[in-house]
């Protein structure tokens, strides 16, 4: 045997070895907490004479499903009363991998408003900085919003499909932590669970509720409410991640 055949040869064990291990997952289930710093988040004071020491940090629970085609990010459905509920949102996406599109779920005022477009294309930097979640090698990598936002992302290749919490993708695997710079809000899965998601699980729909664009529901907020005091905050809020 040549040396190159020998060399093949062990690339194609180590290869065989590392798909029976379960090194490369096509599908499955991960749980994000989300922290969300509430005095980082609101800045005027009438907001901040809600906010204590004790409840400054809300901290809430997230789902992501996804296989080889489709990814769907909600919140998981809690019973607990929060008097502090409408401090932060819970935005819901459907992204198909194969056809490029997103379906997301935004809640304004009280409703769901519905945004149907193609899937974000954002320019990342990939960086040296790694670190571990829940068992996985995350590499670090960052995003530039605009001039003044920057978020934070950290992937693993272990989990193939290229998804993350709030729809973010677009990176050579799943996002399993994600930031703003600041850390007024942190994403990180708690829990990463191999499995083959149910149709139910992978299924959010419009029905026969009005589907927006995303400028077209830009334009929209920005005429009815863009004029009023809280307007740019609630603005900015909905397209955080947008």
């Amino acid at each position: 045997m040549t040396l190159k055949a020998g060399i093949n040869l062990i690339v194609l064990i180590l290869c065989v070895g590392f798909q029976a291990n379960g090194q490369y997952i096509l599908s499955g289930k991960v749980t994000f907490e989300r922290r969300t710093n509430l005095e980082k988040k609101f800045t005027d004071q009438r907001m901040r004479r809600m906010i204590t020491e004790e409840n400054k940090i809300k901290n809430e629970l997230f789902t992501l499903y996804f296989n080889d085609t489709a990814s769907v990010f909600k919140a998981i459905p809690t019973d607990k009363i929060d008097d502090m509920a409408w401090m932060t949102t819970k935005n819901s996406y459907y992204q198909s991998l194969s056809s490029q599109k997103q379906l997301t779920v935004l809640g304004l005022m009280g409703q769901n408003v519905y945004v149907s477009d193609s899937l974000p294309t954002r320019t990342w930097k990939i960086t040296d900085g790694k670190r571990s979640i829940c068992g996985y090698e995350c590499r670090k990598a960052v995003y530039q919003k605009n001039d003044s936002t920057r978020i934070y992302a950290w992937y693993t290749t272990a989990l193939v499909p290229s998804v993350g919490p709030e729809g973010f993708c677009g990176l050579p695997g799943t996002i399993l932590g994600l930031a703003t710079e600041d850390g007024g809000i942190i994403y990180f899965a708690k829990k990463v669970e191999e499995m083959e998601p149910s149709k139910e699980d992978m299924t959010i729909e419009a029905g026969k509720n009005k589907v927006f664009t995303l400028n077209e529901l830009r334009i929209k907020i920005e005429k009815d409410y863009g004029n009023m005091p809280w307007g740019k905050r609630m603005f900015e809020d909905l397209f955080r991640w947008l």
